[in-house]
């Protein structure tokens, strides 16, 4: 009797041990379950920094829709170090990731990096690096043309003349491409006069609002400045704080890109930032991961993808409710959904991958 008791107990705990493990593989084998290739890849997602809402509404994009082809991604981090960030590719590869997507960064940092990339198989996709090299798909948004949407509404407002200030930064790709057409709005309007610069990426919410308030202290009188315009909105939020806890509601600050938390700061009737030129940033993360399996599929990729963007005003939106990215489209036409990228296999595995789920 007592033998048999023991039997039981350990076809029970048996038992219970199967059950187990099928449960926690069910979570993580969706992927073997799909007759395709392109399931079950490991991608690591290499950015040179992940700070606001902005980063993590487009990592959240990349991580979506990655699941969705039976994916998995690894986020490195690298904290705005150049340095980091490449020795972060290398351990990417010398962990052997199926696909390697690179979120800023440039050539001189990760060139090599890239090039040991293409050696070992694994195919790149990059996001606003400009990065230039054979075989890897360059994506970015129309930096230009969010500048020129901005900047054409704040001479517009300003009445083609007044002082502005400049938040920027050099050494990255998409502000430089900003700054082309900061320079040709510059030329086209002489009467808007630009009293200062700044900007640093390091910690740019901070430290845009600390160096606006120092401004406002040397430009006290209503009317010395006209408007902001900053060319990321890590330094639009900056500078709209300092401006409204300074009380100086004449000043009007123009952004380029777009999260949930700017929205908010648009809607609000009491903030400066009225309006900002966007792409959805979770919209670029998805489009880029469809890149990415373009080239697992051994596709050949475009060189160079443009993602296009719109312009969103406080005007365009509801006074009412608060509005989120996910239903902007309701109020600002472009917004959103993109099929960009895709394909009908792709679109037949994230079927497959569903179904398996």
């Amino acid at each position: 009797m007592l033998i048999k008791k023991r039997i039981g107990a350990v076809l029970a705990l048996s038992l219970a041990l199967v059950l187990a493990l099928t449960a926690c593989g069910s979570k993580n084998n969706t992927a073997s379950k799909v007759d395709n290739p392109l399931a079950g890849k490991k991608i690591a997602l290499v950015m040179q920094f992940n700070q606001g809402t902005f980063s993590a509404q487009y990592i959240d994009g990349v991580k979506k829709q990655a699941a969705k082809f039976g994916g998995e991604v690894t986020v490195f981090a690298s904290e705005n170090d150049l340095s980091k960030m490449a020795s972060n590719l290398d351990a990417a590869i010398n962990q052997k990731f199926d696909g390697i997507l690179i979120d800023h960064g440039n050539t001189d940092a990760l060139g090599a990096g890239v090039e040991k990339a293409k050696a070992a198989g694994i195919p790149v996709v990059a996001f606003d690096a400009a990065l230039g090299i054979d075989g890897v798909t360059d994506l970015s948004q129309n930096d230009q043309k969010m500048a020129e949407q901005t900047l054409e509404q704040l001479a517009k407002d300003a009445g083609g003349k007044g002082n502005i200030v400049k938040v920027w930064v050099a050494g990255f790709a998409p502000m430089e491409r900003r700054q082309e057409s900061y320079a040709a709005f510059q030329q086209q309007y002489p009467d808007i006069k630009e009293i200062t610069s700044f900007g640093d990426a390091s910690n740019p919410q901070l430290d845009a609002q600390t160096k606006m308030e120092a401004i406002l202290k040397q430009y006290p009188e209503k009317g010395s400045i006209t408007a902001v315009w900053a060319a990321w909105d890590e330094f639009a939020k900056g500078a709209a704080n300092a401006i409204k806890q300074a009380g100086r509601d004449e000043i009007k600050v123009y952004g380029i890109d777009m999260s949930d938390e700017d929205l908010t700061m648009i809607q609000d009737p009491t903030s400066p930032w009225i309006a900002s030129a966007a792409v959805d940033p979770t919209t670029i993360g998805t489009v880029q991961v469809r890149y990415l399996y373009q080239a697992l599929h051994g596709d050949q990729t475009d060189a160079a993808v443009q993602i296009d963007s719109v312009y969103v005003s406080r005007d365009a939106l509801p006074q009412d409710k608060q509005v989120t990215t996910a239903d902007l489209a309701q109020y600002v036409p472009g917004w959103g959904e993109s099929d960009q990228g895709n394909t009908d296999y792709l679109k037949e595995l994230e079927a497959a991958v569903a179904a398996a789920q």
